[in-house]
């Protein structure tokens, strides 16, 4: 999915972006982007579900639900 973002503005080390037909804001570590970016700048950006992290994340949240579960049942 590809979205565009407009730098609206910098305010110290965050970059206020304005992304989609609502210009939603949006505040972005400055430090992110090439230093030739500046206000009023279009950005291009590509958003993709990152699967294989979501599944490890699931997996070390189950395994800690499942700890915290079992210490319960130790008393």
């Amino acid at each position: 999915l590809f979205r565009s973002a407009v730098v609206d503005r910098f305010e110290g080390n965050k970059a206020v972006l304005l992304v989609g037909d609502d210009e939603a804001q949006v505040i972005w570590p400055r430090k992110n982007f090439p230093a030739e970016v500046k206000e009023g700048d279009i950005l291009c950006m590509e958003l993709e579900v990152n699967k294989e992290a979501t599944a490890a994340a699931k997996a070390e949240a189950e395994r800690l639900l499942q700890e915290v579960l079992a210490k319960n049942e130790e008393g």
